[in-house]
């Protein structure tokens, strides 16, 4: 084979692998696995099988495969005894979903109006079909919102996220005004209870008495009074308020 030809066939093979990693694209279920591990990592430094199962409604046996596959790739490092983490590559991709995520949570609830129980759940399949150009257009109307109705920091187009620190109701003094900013709790029976009270991102309340296993709050518009339990208040995220 004379030299010309051999450079004429890399060239074409280089093309050719250049070409199919441009075009290469993720699942729907690699992708929520990614989010999944993220999610995890977020919480105790690293995610473990039983965790991922819990956390994608799966069989412990399926997350083998996927995570072998995830490693050959270059998505996750496997730490002895604990479980696997994102490499660069792994996380850069999982941010992005997470971005979509929050913000198409952000849409549902500011412009559509939608129950705050299902917008997860419904933002879950909204994720996977929004595109960055999209996303940054729902960013814009959105007028660049930092969190999530839970109080979660949205990453921004380049994947880099701006933590704030809220305090949480529990922490408040009496007579004190705050805004409810978000709900660490993204279970749905969890936000039922709580819209059923009127407790929602946006809300103003003031916290009008405390005692050792609930907090008593009054809600600044309509002047209705409520008891919250302690537990529970420690879920909610807020923001103080100028009286």
């Amino acid at each position: 084979m004379n030299n010309s030809l051999s450079k004429s066939i890399k060239y074409r093979e280089k093309y050719s692998n250049l070409k199919r990693r441009r075009n290469f694209s993720l699942s729907k279920e690699a992708e929520e696995y990614l989010e999944a591990i993220y999610r995890l990592e977020e919480k105790y430094g690293y995610a473990r099988t039983m965790d991922l199962a819990k956390e994608l409604k799966v069989v412990p046996g399926s997350i083998t495969n996927t995570i072998e596959n995830f490693e050959k790739i270059g998505f996750v490092k496997h730490i002895p005894y604990k479980g696997v983490k994102l490499t660069m590559k792994g996380k850069k991709i999982a941010l992005k979903v997470l971005r979509k995520h929050r913000l198409s949570e952000r849409l549902l609830i500011d412009i559509l109006k939608i129950d705050w129980s299902i917008v997860h759940k419904e933002a879950c399949i909204m994720e996977h079909g929004i595109t960055e150009r999209i996303a940054k257009r729902i960013e814009e109307i959105l007028n660049y919102p930092k969190i999530c109705p839970h109080g979660k920091p949205i990453p921004n187009s380049s994947g880099k996220i701006i933590k704030e620190f809220f305090k949480t109701l529990n922490e408040i003094d009496n007579g004190k005004i705050v805004e409810i900013i978000g709900i660490k709790s993204e279970e749905k029976k969890f936000l039922n209870y709580l819209s059923s009270l009127g407790i929602m991102p946006g809300i103003l309340i003031q916290v009008i008495n405390k005692n050792l296993s609930n907090i008593y709050v009054k809600f600044a518009f309509s002047k209705k009074e409520c008891a919250i339990d302690k537990n529970i208040a420690s879920n909610i995220l807020v923001k103080p308020k100028e009286a």
